[in-house]
């Protein structure tokens, strides 16, 4: 594995379906994790910066990913999808062997919800106008489609990252509801719309 610093956090790209531009999206496994979490770092570090919107709901940091987070990811990507709070990521890899974005889903913690899972994604800053998002919303919703039980997959978005929000009303995901001043990060109140699609 090589890793490449500040926005090129290398990855294996066997087993890789071929997108346009160099571009390629498989699903990670726990061998990615030291170059996912590499990636997730540089992406936390933009939040709400530079006119970057605000996407996750934490104060900006340059702290890379917290312990508890990094637990989180390697306990769920290794849990069975059976079992509630699994998930399952996926990362789009560039001509340089080096992540460009990714998106996961994941399982409620609620064994009776297991029909439903939670969709998450970022895109690396310079391909944030390349479709690659919407590649990968289309790659993980034909995943969720043919995996039994699923029907829903529902997401949160930061009611100001009006691009984020285009994209996912044009892959078909309707507003459930928003909570104004969900949030108050580093002074600013921050809302939060909840949407939701039906795989059938």
């Amino acid at each position: 594995m090589i890793f490449r610093p500040r926005h090129h956090s290398a990855v294996s790209s066997t087993n890789a379906t071929d997108l346009p531009a160099a571009n390629t999206i498989r699903p990670a496994t726990q061998d990615d994790l030291p170059a996912l979490f590499a990636y997730l770092g540089e992406q936390l570090a933009e939040n709400g910066r530079d006119g970057t919107p605000l996407f996750q709901p934490m104060p900006r940091t340059d702290a890379g990913v917290p312990d508890a987070m990094r637990e989180r990811f390697t306990q769920a990507m290794a849990a069975p999808l059976d079992q509630p709070g699994w998930r399952r990521v996926w990362v789009a890899i560039d001509a340089g062997d080096c992540i460009a974005g990714h998106i996961d889903l994941r399982g409620y913690g609620e064994p009776m919800a297991g029909h439903r899972a939670m969709l998450g994604m970022g895109v690396r800053h310079d391909m944030r106008r390349a479709r690659l998002g919407q590649r990968l919303m289309e790659q993980v919703l034909a995943w969720a489609r043919h995996t039994p039980p699923l029907a829903w997959v529902d997401l949160e978005v930061m009611t100001q990252n009006h691009r984020a929000r285009a994209l996912y009303q044009k892959m078909g995901f309707q507003v459930t509801g928003e909570v104004p001043d969900r949030y108050r990060i580093d002074g600013q109140q921050i809302g939060e719309v909840s949407m939701c699609l039906a795989l059938f």
